[in-house]
């Protein structure tokens, strides 16, 4: 199996490729859209209707199996007709996809939207909007992640719990509130709670935490001039993430609901259920969209690939979004079944990825 990534035709696809006649990749590739398009089984005699080239329902009938001996199709239940297996919709993802392009019209629609959303509320409102384009696209859900420390802030405040513990509350623009516990140094004096609290509200200026940090850091000798060497630490130890990676990210999901719309059996329901039960244990999806933030451009993955997805019969396409300084900050992306129409949403999740770059980047 392919690693999951670029859409683009991996070394290892283009040998498979190549070995399949011109009429068995037709075929394999009428199979994968006709699942695509409508997530049934296609026989020979329906696909004798639609080829572009002229063969009998027999020799289909000997093309399909070579092909499900190569392991790309395979005939569920009882059926005459035929599905791509994952390792196939993987192998047409690699290798025959053709995307589509978004055109001008729905860019400047997706722009104007998201600038929108920025502009009335916060950057977080936009992340939303990215969530709810994406999921009206798809038959999935749209999913955005993107780390805590981005959120702007407009208050943070000390609260001694016992003399070991302070909780910290940290107050964003958009009025969401987050608590920290934190370990206090000892001995530390009574005032020094306030102090920092001072020291740090009169710095904030709608920063974020990662903004905050890295200009103390920068400005550490003339921090030091105006608080003590434990307001220091306790300083230190408000601005720390105080939860593991996972925990230190927001997600945003929304459009769960598209997932329910294409119910056709008993076993389809299941696999909702249990990919709903994934999207609530939000640290599988988080570790899972966290790994796309590791490529260029939009990654792929399909099904058991993934551990999370490896019941629900899934797939996620992911794209990073970068900051101003062209760090990467997030991933937006699509949810749902693996018969997602890869050659329209790929582009869109790459496009949306983008234009959320673009207002991290001022608009530039």
């Amino acid at each position: 199996m392919t690693d999951p990534g670029s859409p683009f035709p991996p070394d290892s696809a283009l040998p498979a490729l190549a070995a399949l006649s011109e009429r068995s990749r037709e075929i394999f590739r009428q199979i994968v859209e006709s699942y695509l398009t409508t997530g049934e089984p296609v026989g020979s005699r329906n696909l004798a209707r639609i080829l572009p080239m002229s063969l009998s329902p027999a020799s289909i009938r000997n093309v399909m199996s070579d092909l499900e001996h190569s392991g790309l199709i395979f005939a569920p239940h009882t059926s005459a007709g035929r599905l791509p297996t994952e390792q196939g919709l993987r192998f047409f993802v690699d290798a025959m996809l053709e995307l589509g392009d978004v055109g001008r019209e729905e860019q400047e629609r997706i722009e104007a939207q998201m600038r929108a959303a920025a502009s009335r509320h916060t950057f977080d409102s936009a992340l939303t909007e990215a969530s709810s384009l994406l999921s009206g696209v798809s038959r999935g859900a749209g999913v955005v992640l993107t780390t805590k420390t981005n959120v702007h802030l407009k208050h943070i405040e000390f609260v001694r719990l016992d003399p070991a513990r302070a909780l910290v509350v940290l107050v964003s623009d958009d009025g969401s509130v987050e608590n920290r516990l934190v370990d206090l140094p000892p001995g530390l004096p009574a005032g020094a709670l306030q102090e920092a609290t001072n020291y740090l509200n009169a710095r904030l200026h709608g920063r974020t935490l990662e903004t905050l940090r890295a200009e103390i850091e920068t400005g550490r000798r003339a921090m030091k001039r105006e608080i003590d060497a434990l307001t220091e630490r306790l300083v230190d130890a408000g601005l720390a993430t105080s939860v593991g990676p996972s925990e230190a990210r927001q997600l945003i999901v929304r459009g769960q609901a598209n997932l329910l719309d294409d119910l056709r059996a008993a076993e389809d329901l299941e696999r909702i259920r249990l990919l709903f039960n994934d999207l609530e244990t939000q640290k599988d999806v988080i570790d899972l969209l966290a790994r796309a933030e590791g490529g260029e451009g939009v990654r792929i993955f399909i099904g058991s690939e993934n551990k999370l997805f490896s019941l629900s019969g899934s797939s996620l396409i992911a794209a990073p979004f970068r900051d101003g300084s062209q760090k990467i900050v997030g991933v937006v992306g699509v949810i749902g079944p693996t018969r997602l129409n890869y050659a329209r949403i790929v582009p869109m999740v790459d496009y949306t990825a983008r234009v959320v770059s673009k207002l991290l980047d001022g608009g530039r």
